[in-house]
């Protein structure tokens, strides 16, 4: 399993239904919401054999309310 970390920018008032809707979907280890640029943040481990950018857009990147991502990807643990 690969882990990588993505931040969601929201429809401002939408927070709320993007993060029900990103957990409805289980496929994050952890949400939480955030100050700064971006609104959400989640950990999610991908399966070492996906391919990461289409396992996000076909896991989560069409739920509605969300106008910005950031993907993070992590090489090793500390």
């Amino acid at each position: 399993m690969r882990c990588v970390f993505v931040q969601f920018r929201c429809i401002p008032g939408q927070t709320y239904q993007v993060a029900e809707a990103i957990y409805d979907r289980e496929v994050v280890s952890e949400l939480y919401s955030t100050s700064g640029e971006f609104d959400l943040i989640a950990k999610i481990y991908i399966p070492d054999d996906a391919d990461i950018g289409h396992y996000l857009n076909e896991s989560l990147f069409d739920i509605p309310g969300i106008s910005r991502t950031l993907t993070t990807m992590t090489f090793r643990a500390f």
